[in-house]
């Protein structure tokens, strides 16, 4: 089952992506549910505030969006890197997709204290390759 954070994390980096309005087409794709489903919650994150949506435009984030969809990102960041830095998880986007909607702030902040988060994030997210670039920084540099 996918959040609202989820969602909002998923149109904004479509958005990135496509330098516009993310398609619910472009949503559904992202978070592998069927268009309707995408429709749906786009209009429960429209009625929240967080979205606008214009039929055959796309769906773009409000300011409110925005906000909380980078927050959404910061958390998915820091629980990626907790996996790989700290755990060694291999499949750590598997594992990261599946505890983002379920780690709240407050343990999200005790993970952060633990990676020592660069003051970059979330605009370290490196939207085409769905990865922390920071994460793929090291990666690389491991090799």
């Amino acid at each position: 089952m996918n959040t609202a954070d989820q969602y909002l994390q998923a149109i904004y980096l479509i958005q990135e992506l496509e330098d516009g309005p993310a398609s619910t087409g472009s949503i559904a794709d992202s978070l592998d549910v069927s268009p309707a489903s995408a429709n749906e919650m786009v209009g429960k994150l429209e009625d929240q505030g967080f979205a606008s949506h214009e039929k055959y435009k796309g769906v773009d984030l409000t300011d409110d969006g925005i906000r909380r969809a980078r927050d959404a990102l910061q958390n998915y960041c820091i629980i990626e890197r907790f996996l790989v830095e700290v755990l060694e998880v291999e499949d750590f986007r598997t594992e990261a997709e599946q505890l983002a909607p379920v780690i709240d702030e407050t343990v999200a902040d005790r993970l952060d204290t633990i990676i020592d988060r660069e003051p970059q994030c979330p605009d370290c997210f490196d939207a085409e390759d769905d990865v922390c670039g920071l994460l793929e920084l090291e990666v690389d540099a491991a090799d």
